[in-house]
């Protein structure tokens, strides 16, 4: 595939913990008129360092004069790319259905074993069911589940891990040897010329 043609992209950044990133970077997306499949925020595995985790569909072109330009945000320590390929992802889903069709109708319990669901809350009028998969699988169990009087459905945004990475903390810990605390977080050291951050 060349870099001219779109494709599913998955953005992993890291930043620093502070009020209104989300904002921040999504405005970098709104401005190009790039839209945003999936965003995840959580902690990473440095400390008071968060990690988000982005879906387009994009060219690579597109992508990477993107992650250009979120890393020029102060509190953007480093932006990674990655096709599908590149990453183990997953998403989660919860769904409610009546307690009724799962005890009565055969085929329910069968599809809910097939995609590896199990149930968190079971009363006498719902049950909820949640699964891990990628979003292929997680939409078939929804469609085969509206024949069933699906009630509600839920999906969460994109988790993912990088195949080829040692992970971003080693990194840190790794120029934390080599330069002063202070340059960490005035975020000098993280350009795109930086071999320490090559993942």
């Amino acid at each position: 595939m060349n870099n001219m043609e779109k494709q599913e992209y998955t953005i992993t950044l890291y930043t620093e913990n502070s009020i209104g990133m989300i904002g921040r970077i999504s405005t970098i997306f709104s401005r190009r008129k790039i839209n945003i499949e999936s965003l995840n925020t959580s902690p990473s595995e440095a400390e008071g360092i968060h990690r988000f985790t982005i879906v387009i569909n994009e060219t690579e072109e597109v992508v990477r004069k993107l992650c250009r330009q979120i890393e020029k945000q102060v509190e953007v320590l480093k932006a990674y790319y990655n096709t599908n390929d590149e990453v183990i992802w997953q998403e989660q889903a919860l769904y409610k259905v009546p307690t009724e069709v799962v005890t009565e109708k055969a085929p329910v319990e069968r599809l809910l074993r097939q995609y590896g669901a199990s149930a968190v809350v079971i009363r006498n009028d719902y049950t909820v069911f949640e699964t891990a998969g990628h979003r292929e699988e997680i939409d078939a169990l929804t469609d085969a589940l509206a024949e069933y009087n699906l009630i509600e459905f839920v999906r969460s945004a994109r988790i993912a891990i990088i195949k080829d990475s040692e992970g971003f903390h080693k990194k840190l810990k790794e120029f934390e040897e080599t330069e002063p605390a202070e340059e960490v977080v005035e975020n000098r050291y993280l350009n795109k010329q930086d071999k320490v951050f090559t993942m």
